[in-house]
């Protein structure tokens, strides 16, 4: 067909473009100007002033088939007072109101003080969009009054609260068909906030839980009625804007046209040739042509000059990237696909309020937002208004509950129960109040039997361990390696474990994972006499990769202040017992899963008595039952807990100035994943090999040459002596591998 698009603009080109997509050959022209039914097979008129001006009553003696109501009829828009006063008397829901006259300043104030509710200040006639004002207080109703009634004839309305969305209706006179709902963005403002413009920018479809048929019963079909009963049958676009309110959906306003952004939004998800769906309107016969809409989404999104919705500041020399600058309304080669609707351009530069939009579409509301911010950040003139939060309200229309952004409290209720038995073996009559309070909560009586007692506290985290222990479902250990690391890190400073506090977080709550996790803490704990009254899980969707998971713990531990270690008499000289590791414990994973990342982990290594993934996951070793007879003695100067840093790093942390420790390599056996770790990393030097991970070495003691062979014989299980300390320089205190 040959089609006339009345307007030109964003609105106008959208149509344009949609009746372009099925092959018809499309004029824009700002008036009907000289068209004739021979030039001329289809009118869509585009704004609401042409169809108040009455194109479609000239389309009508021409013979043309004009996509548009009458003049007539217009006044559905043209006029707020007969609007509201036609969709009252039809039975169509929406806001207690009153028509004032021009210059009725004190009627209206009158009427608002006996209404005693907010109200919303509209102009009776068209005002692009802007002609309404949403006072917040007493003081800026009174203003708003006092500021719109000089102009002309106005509307006062009870204002709704509640979500907004746009109905547009393709009306044949007797029936209509919906496009998908759109919401519209009227302020200027991010965050909803400003003066209301004719709209920054709008999506579809609405996230709304009502049918469209049936808002096409409640609030069009009613219309429709009307004028064919009246003889006057409407053809062409029926808007209303709806706010979907606690009492139900209520009519805001009725347009007679397409709206602006709107059908940026709408006709992107069309499936269907909107020229023939209104010629189709035109002949009384809006159902012979099938309406269908693509899945997934749009947004569109509006680039304002500045000054607008006032006076705008125009002439701005536009920049594009990623759309044509010869063909304006061009779509992008990216995927999902953005196209650019001009507005208000002229030669290249702004020429108006709302200069252009741009609309992305994608499989869901996201993508869609998503390509139209790719699209527009191609966009560049001088001071151009955009606003960064299109489509905010829609996440939270979408969601129901809690569970539905991820987060499953059945599922850490559930996870509770399951580690409630193994949580509770830990607690001693000590306990009073453990797992499902805010709080544990235990006596301290044990700490005044102390002569000087003090607290000790250790907290820490398993690291990238985890990792490996979830992807082979081995996650008990993890537990215990949390537990184990901190009972050790206390140990060091003599100090006995009193109770442990965990934290599990994930992306998803795993109820059995949780448990199985807490149980190898509350067995790590019953191990130690040490009660475990955590239990904390924490369920945080788009943190946590999908099956990870990380844990922390915090482990509170006591001690005499006169047996604390390391003691002040370590000296040049002291020997270095080393207690064995029963593998990597908890450090060194991130340079192990990379490793062994090509070597599948039930892989069962020449040496080894167990697949490789089972020798990495091996639980970090506690030491307090096989150190506590030696630590007891009085004979232990210090102790190094031999974690993230390995020897070079941890071993310092008990000397003093200007005394260094020699490690002699070599002097204890490495255990065959040790081994084979060093035959694997043949470009990691041995001071390197030995900070990244224990090789070996767990625990060390620091002991007077004299007490070594006492304090072997104390300790039921293979030490070596791997080391003595030596004098430094002043200030530093250093590992040597010899």
């Amino acid at each position: 067909m040959r089609v006339l698009v009345v307007g030109s603009g964003g609105r106008e080109h959208a149509i344009a473009w949609a009746c372009e997509q099925y092959g018809h050959t499309v004029t824009l022209a700002a008036e009907l100007g000289d068209a004739t039914a021979a030039a001329v097979d289809l009118v869509i008129p585009g704004p609401e002033s042409v169809l108040v001006n009455g194109i479609a009553d000239e389309c009508h003696f021409r013979k043309i088939p004009c996509f548009g109501p009458t003049s007539k009829q217009s006044r559905i828009e043209s006029s707020k007072g007969y609007s509201r006063h036609l969709a009252t008397s039809l039975g169509v829901p929406g806001p207690r109101y009153e028509r004032f006259e021009e210059l009725d300043t004190e009627g209206a104030i009158a009427w608002f003080h006996a209404f005693g509710h907010p109200v919303v200040v509209k102009l009776d006639g068209l005002a692009a969009g802007k002609g309404v004002m949403v006072p917040e207080s007493i003081d800026e109703t009174l203003a708003a009054i006092r500021a719109t009634s000089p102009i002309g004839p106005f509307v006062l309305e009870e204002r709704l609260t509640g979500a907004e969305c746009s109905l547009l209706a393709l009306c044949d006179g007797t029936r209509a068909v919906a496009l998908p709902l759109a919401q519209d963005h009227k302020r200027i403002g991010e965050g909803d906030t400003g003066p209301n413009t004719g709209g920054m920018g709008a999506y579809a479809p609405a996230p709304v839980p009502y049918d469209a048929d049936e808002l096409l019963a409640t609030f069009v079909q009613p219309v429709l009625d009307y004028f064919l009963a009246s003889g006057a049958p409407y053809v062409g676009v029926l808007y209303a804007g709806l706010m979907l309110t606690s009492d139900g959906p209520k009519l805001i306003e009725y347009n007679c046209r397409f709206g602006d952004p709107e059908t940026q939004a709408v006709l992107p998800l069309l499936d269907a040739d909107l020229a023939e769906l209104a010629l189709a309107c035109t002949r009384g016969d809006v159902e012979s042509v099938p309406l269908a809409v693509r899945k997934g989404a749009s947004c569109t999104v509006v680039a304002a000059a500045p000054g607008y919705p006032g006076t705008p500041s125009t002439g701005a020399l536009i920049s594009l990237s990623g759309f044509s600058t010869t063909q304006w309304a061009n779509a992008s080669t990216t995927v999902p696909a953005a196209t650019l609707f001009p507005a208000s351009i002229t030669d290249g530069r702004t020429a108006g309020g709302r200069v252009l939009a741009v609309t992305g579409v994608g499989d869901d509301l996201a993508a869609a937002r998503a390509a139209a911010y790719r699209g527009m950040d191609g966009v560049r003139f001088a001071n151009m208004q955009v606003r960064r939060d299109i489509g905010w309200r829609a996440p939270g229309a979408l969601l129901t509950s809690y569970a539905q952004t991820g987060v499953d409290i059945d599922e850490g209720n559930r996870a509770v129960a399951q580690m409630k038995g193994a949580v509770e073996r830990t607690l001693g009559p000590d306990v009073l109040r453990g797992v499902g309070s805010f709080g544990g909560v235990m006596s301290a009586k044990r700490l005044v039997q102390l002569a000087d007692p003090v607290l000790v506290a250790s907290t820490d985290g398993v690291g990238t361990k985890v990792e490996l222990a979830a992807r082979l479902g081995k996650v008990r250990g993890v537990g215990a390696d949390i537990v184990n690391h901190c009972i050790d890190d206390v140990l060091v400073q003599a100090a006995r474990p009193l109770f442990f506090l965990d934290y599990i977080a994930a992306g998803t709550l795993d109820a059995d994972l949780v448990a199985e996790v807490v149980t190898g803490m509350a067995e790590a704990c019953e191990a130690a006499g040490c009660a475990l009254l955590g239990g904390e899980t924490a369920e945080m969707p788009g943190v946590y990769a999908e099956g990870a998971f990380d844990i922390a713990g915090t482990l509170i531990g006591y001690a005499d202040r006169g047996a604390l270690l390391p003691r002040d008499d370590v000296a040049p000289g002291d020997a270095l017992i080393g207690v064995a590791s029963s593998g990597p414990h908890t450090n060194g994973y991130s340079f192990l899963r990379k490793l062994f990342d090509w070597v599948p982990m039930d892989v069962t290594p020449p040496g080894f008595d167990r697949p490789l993934g089972d020798a990495l996951l091996e639980p970090h070793r506690s030491y307090l039952h096989v150190l506590g007879p030696a630590i007891d003695s009085g004979r232990v100067k210090g102790l190094a807990h031999i974690t993230g840093g390995g020897l070079p790093e941890n071993l310092p942390r008990v000397l003093p100035d200007g005394v260094d420790a020699e490690i002699e390599l070599g002097s204890w056996p490495r255990g065959p994943l040790f081994e084979l770790i060093a035959e694997l990393a043949t470009g990691v030097d041995a001071h390197e090999l030995h900070r990244m991970l224990n090789m070996g070495i767990g625990m060390v003691l620091v002991v007077a040459e004299d007490d070594v062979d006492a304090v072997q014989a104390m300790i039921a299980e293979p030490t070596w002596l791997i080391g003595r300390l030596i004098n430094g320089e002043p200030g530093q205190r250093r590992v040597h591998l010899v």
